[in-house]
C-alpha cells in the first residue's frame, strides 16, 4: 500500500472518534462566546459614550502594538484560504457524511469570530484606516499561501498544531500589553481569543498524538519535513495597497518582534513544547530514517537558540499604511 493510501487509512481509522472530537475541543454556537459580548452594544444608550472611551484609551497604545494587532486581526479574516486547504487533505472531502469535514467547518465557525472581533475592535478605536486594512485581507485571501504539506494529513496537522500554539501566544501578548495599559476590554478580548486558540491546539496535537500511536515512524518524518523547512507563518504575503505580494511581510515581523508579542524565541519554544507534547524522545520501534529525524528534531531547539540569539532587532520606524495619525 502507498504511503498516500496509508495516511488515507489512519484517517479514516481517526475519523470514527470525530463527533468525540467535536464535543471534547469545540463549543457549540449557543454556549460559546461571540464578538458582541465584548463590543460596546449599539441598542443601548451608552453606546456612543463606550466608544469614545475605546478611543481614549486607543491613543495610549504605542503604533507598534496597532501593527501587529491589524496584522493578527488580518490573518485571522484570511480563514477561506486556511479551509479551502483543509479541506484538501487527503482523507477529508466535502461529501455530506465526511467526519472530517464536519471538524473543519466547525473549526472555522469558531476561528471566524475571532477577525470579526477584532475588525469590530479596529473601526472603533479610530486609530488604523480601515479601508487600507480591508485592501490587505483581500489580497491576503486573494494571493493564497504554500505551508508546504501539499494534501498529506500528518504534516497539515503539525502545521495546525504549531500555528495554533503561534497564535496563543500572539494574542496572550496582546493582551498582556493592553492590560499594562489599563485598557481592560482589549486586554480581555485578546484573552479569551487566546483561550479559543490554546483549546485548538490541544485538539489538533491530540490528532498527531493518535497519528504517532498508529504510524510513529512516518509521523516522525513528517515532522521533521515541517521544522527542517521551516513553518510557514499565515502571514507572509501581506501587501498593502499597490505593492508586491509579500512586501510588507519582513516589516510586519520586525514590529511584533520588538513589542514581544511574537518573536524568534517564541518559534523555539513552540518547538520545545511539541516535542515534550508528543514524548518524541521516549518513542520506541522507529526505523532507522526516523530515529535520525528524531535526534534532529531533540537537538535543533539548542541550534536554533544559539542562532537566535546573536539577531538584532532593528529600531527603524515603518510607515505603515493601515494606521491613522494620532
Amino acid at each position: 500500500m502507498s504511503l498516500r493510501n496509508i495516511r488515507k487509512e489512519v484517517m479514516k481509522t481517526l475519523e470514527k472518534n470525530i463527533d468525540t472530537f467535536v464535543h471534547d475541543y469545540l463549543i457549540p454556537a449557543e454556549k460559546i462566546w461571540q464578538p458582541t459580548d465584548f463590543l460596546p452594544n449599539s441598542q443601548k444608550d451608552t453606546f456612543i459614550d463606550e466608544i469614545k472611551e475605546i478611543q481614549e484609551l486607543s491613543k495610549d497604545l504605542s503604533d507598534d502594538f496597532w501593527i501587529v494587532l491589524v496584522g493578527d486581526t488580518i490573518t485571522e479574516e484570511a480563514l477561506p484560504t486556511y479551509e479551502s486547504w483543509l479541506l484538501d487533505i487527503d482523507g477529508i472531502s466535502q461529501q455530506p457524511d465526511n467526519g472530517w469535514a464536519k471538524w473543519i467547518r466547525s473549526w472555522t465557525a469558531e476561528e471566524n469570530r475571532h477577525g470579526d472581533t477584532l475588525n469590530k475592535y479596529l473601526y472603533l478605536s479610530g486609530r488604523v484606516n480601515m479601508r487600507e486594512v480591508e485592501i490587505t485581507t483581500q489580497h491576503l485571501i486573494s494571493d493564497g499561501f504554500d505551508i508546504g504539506t501539499a494534501s498529506d494529513p500528518y504534516k497539515n496537522f503539525i502545521y495546525t498544531s504549531f500555528q495554533e500554539l503561534a497564535t496563543y501566544i500572539s494574542h496572550n501578548n496582546v493582551a498582556k500589553i493592553a492590560r499594562k495599559k489599563g485598557h481592560k476590554a482589549l486586554a480581555k478580548m485578546s484573552k479569551i481569543i487566546a483561550g479559543d486558540e490554546m483549546r485548538h491546539h490541544v485538539a489538533y496535537t491530540e490528532f498527531v498524538r493518535r497519528i504517532f500511536a498508529i504510524d510513529p515512524s512516518e509521523m516522525m518524518l513528517a515532522f521533521q519535513h515541517m521544522m527542517k523547512h521551516k513553518i510557514v507563518m499565515p502571514a507572509l504575503h501581506l501587501r498593502e495597497s499597490f505593492s508586491k505580494k509579500g512586501s510588507l511581510f519582513s516589516d510586519f515581523s520586525t514590529v511584533a518582534q520588538r513589542a514581544g508579542v511574537y518573536t524568534g524565541f517564541d518559534y523555539i519554544d513552540i518547538l520545545k513544547k511539541l516535542n515534550a507534547a508528543w514524548e518524541i524522545d521516549k518513542m520506541t520501534g522507529l526505523t532507522a530514517e526516523a530515529e535520525k529525524a528524531r535526534d534532529y528534531l531533540l537537538k535543533l531547539p539548542d541550534r536554533m537558540y544559539r542562532i537566535t540569539e546573536r539577531i538584532i532587532i532593528p529600531e527603524t520606524k515603518f510607515q505603515f499604511k493601515w494606521l491613522n495619525p494620532i
